[in-house]
């Protein structure tokens, strides 16, 4: 009998993809303990639900997350995914003020 955890799959599998943007669907689900199968299912389901996005390179895949969008738990959706991540382990980008992308151009 498998034990329980506080994160789910989903989570589990989000936060994978925000550590390790090209990882693959059998390397998450190796990792997690749960089918490629079931990883591929969850997968699809946060990029139809607008969570990750995927780009092919090569015979690879990477994936971008947007960490911008509510949690779906009814009662968590003013919190953003992007935060749960960060508890999780995960390191938010910093957005690049306007006075900083203008000191990159004229350089």
């Amino acid at each position: 009998m498998p034990r329980w955890k506080f994160v789910t799959n989903h989570a589990l599998v989000l936060c994978l993809i925000a550590q390790h943007p090209r990882i693959t669907a059998r390397e998450a689900s190796m990792t997690i303990g749960i089918t490629e199968r079931t990883t591929r299912g969850i997968i699809n389901e946060l990029e139809a639900d607008g969570y990750v996005t995927k780009k092919r390179e090569g015979r690879r895949i990477k994936y971008r997350l947007n960490p911008n969008l509510p949690l779906r738990a009814e009662m968590q959706q003013d919190n953003d995914v992007g935060s749960l991540l960060e508890v999780l382990g995960w390191k938010r980008r910093r957005k690049q003020t306007i006075k900083e992308m203008a000191g990159q151009l004229t350089q």
